[in-house]
């Protein structure tokens, strides 16, 4: 069992954000931070059994930006 998992975070073409696992097949998204968060959490319990889950969620944001010279 990980005691941890980290999700890559970016903002999404549509809006709002999109949300990965590292090192496992959870994918998500959310209209804002709040509801980021929410349904972060709720597909790390959906996907590990009772007990299983990590303990520590470890959100990673990503954001490009591109500067003219």
């Amino acid at each position: 069992m990980a005691s941890e998992i980290i999700f890559y975070i970016e903002d999404s073409l549509d809006g709002g954000f999109e949300a990965r696992a590292l090192g496992f097949d959870i994918f998500t998204d959310g209209e804002n931070e709040d509801e980021l968060k929410k349904n972060i959490r709720d597909a790390v319990h959906c996907h590990f059994e009772d007990g299983k889950a990590p303990q520590i969620i470890k959100l990673h944001f990503v954001r490009e930006e591109a500067l003219a010279l």
